[in-house]
């Protein structure tokens, strides 16, 4: 059988690059082309909000028998997000053509999300040999490279850096999502048009509460990484420093993804899942104790049992708590948690760091963190694998 690892790294590696340049520079990117804190917050927010109201419509259209294969989908969002990216370098004059491009990039970069995930886990779910976790782990080091080298050429040559790097990482998506080709469910028609008349969350009651608690932690994992640049600043740093520290954390995420199927023979994924939630607040507490960028750089280790940790653990939890043909949906679900976090985080963070400063912003993250890794850890339901 072949082995579909390297291809869907691939995937994965072209796919995070896109997200470093887009969500990782979103706020340096916005600062120079005229947006206040406020504005960066806002656009941010409101990304969020309408790919959160489109996220279910298209996950259920992805799980319906006879709809569009999830690569074809993949490949649509890539080629529209390559024409905004490129759209971007021709509209520095005008704020509001800037604002509603990337705002276009970054809801099309948070549809994209769980159908990434799909392509792959519908390739485990039917057989097929492929590490997830290693390839996810591929996907953090395009992250960190994106991420390091964006930070260095913005820092010589400003912002036009980040447009012209989204452009080169869905170009390059687009053709590795064409060599690996489509996947799906491996759930029949039948079986999707059984599940169809009843309803998604009441079949998995304890799934809300858990949504719940991640849009709490996400609100701390967007004050970190939609802000990353003012706190960068606020402890002494540059744009420079801002790529090394995210190339960093990227780089530190690499072993849990690529041992993740060893660390399922030594604990199930529900326990890794709680694990990550506690682990995201104490990243936010570590931020907001540092006092310089030596102390920046080392809470960035916290992310291996965070993020890293959460990004992989989450896809095999939903996997082992939903029937195959739910797949797309509880995947779509937990991105959508991610954007309603982006949402409310954006938004408050914006206020926040423009009346309040850093210091405050960063005390909101942490105990939106707590409260929601708290309730993560109470209703994650068990699993058997």
């Amino acid at each position: 059988m072949k082995n579909r690892t390297f291809g869907y790294a691939a995937i994965q590696s072209f796919f995070w690059m896109c997200y470093a340049a887009i969500m990782g520079f979103a706020s340096m990117y916005l600062l120079q082309a005229g947006f206040d804190n406020s504005q960066v917050g806002m656009l941010i927010a409101a990304a969020g909000l309408l790919s959160a109201l489109l996220q279910p419509v298209i996950a259920a259209y992805a799980d319906r028998p006879g709809s569009t294969p999830v690569g074809k989908l993949v490949m649509l969002s890539g080629a529209l997000s390559l024409t905004c990216a490129v759209l971007l370098l021709f509209t520095r004059g005008s704020t509001l053509l800037t604002g509603l491009l990337y705002g276009c990039c970054m809801v099309l970069l948070q549809l994209t999300t769980p159908l990434v995930n799909s392509l792959g886990i519908g390739a485990v779910n039917r057989g097929e040999k492929l590490d997830f976790g290693i390839a996810r782990g591929f996907g953090s080091l395009g992250y960190a490279a994106a991420a390091y080298l964006i930070g260095l050429l913005a820092n010589r040559f400003g912002a036009v850096t980040v447009p012209i790097c989204m452009g080169a990482g869905f170009f390059l998506l687009l053709l590795t999502v064409a060599g690996f080709g489509s996947t799906g469910s491996k759930a029949s028609s039948e079986e999707k048009t059984a599940t169809a008349r009843g309803g998604f969350l009441r079949r998995y009651p304890r799934y809300a509460p858990v949504l719940f608690g991640l849009v709490l932690i996400f609100v701390s994992h967007v004050v970190l990484n939609s802000f990353t640049f003012q706190i960068v600043e606020a402890k002494g740093g540059t744009s420079r420093e801002m790529g090394i520290a995210m190339a960093f954390a990227s780089v530190i995420e690499l072993p849990v993804m690529f041992l993740f199927s060893r660390m399922l023979k030594k604990a199930k994924s529900h326990v890794w899942f709680r694990l990550s939630g506690v682990f995201f607040f104490l990243k936010c507490l570590g931020t907001l104790l540092c006092r310089d960028i030596p102390g920046f750089y080392a809470v960035q280790l916290l992310q291996m049992f965070g993020w890293a940790l959460m990004t992989v653990s989450a896809v095999f939890y939903i996997n082992a708590i939903m029937a195959p043909e739910d797949s797309v949906k509880g995947q779509a679900c937990y991105t959508v948690s991610l954007t309603l976090g982006n949402v409310v985080g954006a938004i408050a963070a914006g206020r926040i760091l423009d009346n309040m400063g850093v210091r405050a912003m960063l005390v909101f993250g942490t105990a939106s963190a707590l409260l929601g890794a708290v309730i993560v850890l109470v209703f994650t339901q068990r699993t058997k694998e």
